[in-house]
């Protein structure tokens, strides 16, 4: 009677180090490429003009002298405050304004209206035309000697003489937050509509039975499901109209008188007009930290909503 041999016992596998990459190395070699590309376009020049910041520099005269923190108190200490004020103007005035019209059009949207599908497609327009041909545009309205504004206007017995919107400062800042509405209201009411038609029909028929009116129940059903969704529309489109410049540049290049002088325009004024580049980078260095403010905040926020899920 034969008896089976004893199972032999087979060693593990040894690791091999030799000619093989880790794990950590091979994933670094697969992200060089994009590392390298970030590095040469984003964070070298980002460097250098912050680096820039600290130099007299002339792009009419050779060379650049160190000033230290010269051109940043020229800033601190001159229009910067005022720069900052007419900004925020624009940036809360562009935001609020297109928000709350494309918020009501997402509501009336949201209700099945017939023909709601054209009418989205519709109310798109301005958002796809390129924000220079807007601009035109409305700068073409806004003329004063033959601007269709006035025309209408002046039919209706409104105004007895044409009004120069673009010329004037009392108007200037009013004309172009009207104009960068009209682009960036569609962007806002798609991004809102797709959060109102995440909202259970349920919570409503239930609040409906229990005799809560439309107002009610947008207070108390529609906002709380979508106000994730609109802090992070009104966070995305303050932080794009913070650092804003086409719209401006366009319609009155930071005039008249200043009036509607952003960071945008003050840094390409000084910079490509006044042909100091030291005064414009260090500008735009502050104007930078103030950005990365607003980011730091966009970041908490979506991290809150995530967590929430």
């Amino acid at each position: 009677m034969s008896t089976a041999a004893p199972p032999r016992k087979v060693a593990p596998p040894r690791e091999r180090t030799g000619g093989r990459l880790s794990n950590g190395a091979f994933a670094l070699l697969l992200t060089a490429p994009g590392l390298a590309l970030f590095a040469a376009i984003i964070i070298y020049p980002l460097i250098s003009a912050l680096f820039t910041g600290f130099f007299k520099q002339d792009l009419r005269l050779p060379g650049r002298e160190f000033v230290g923190l010269e051109n940043f108190t020229y800033w601190l200490d001159g229009d910067f405050l005022t720069i900052l004020k007419q900004t925020l103007i624009f940036t809360v005035g562009a935001t609020i304004v297109p928000f709350v019209i494309g918020f009501a059009l997402a509501l009336a949207l949201n209700t099945g209206l017939k023909g709601s599908g054209f009418m989205r497609g519709l109310f798109l327009f301005p958002w796809v035309i390129p924000g220079v041909v807007v601009s035109f545009l409305w700068m073409w309205i806004f003329n004063a000697n033959y601007g269709v504004l006035n025309g209408v206007l002046m039919k209706a017995g409104l105004i007895e003489d044409s009004v120069s919107w673009l010329g004037q400062p009392g108007t200037a800042m009013l004309a172009v937050i009207i104009t960068k509405t009209w682009a960036s209201f569609p962007w806002m009411m798609v991004m809102l509509l797709a959060g109102l038609q995440t909202v259970p029909k349920e919570l409503h028929e239930a609040a409906s039975m229990d005799g809560a009116g439309s107002i009610r129940r947008f207070f108390n059903v529609t906002w709380p499901q979508v106000r994730g969704v609109a802090s992070i529309v009104l966070l995305l489109e303050f932080i794009w109209n913070f650092q804003h410049f086409d719209t401006i540049y366009v319609l009155t290049g930071g005039g008249p008188a200043g009036s509607t002088e952003t960071f945008a325009t003050a840094v390409y004024q000084t910079a490509f007009k006044g042909f100091d580049i030291g005064r414009a980078t260090a500008l735009g260095g502050l104007w930078m930290l103030l950005l990365l403010v607003l980011v730091v905040v966009y970041l908490r926020i979506t991290e809150r909503k995530g967590d929430a899920r």
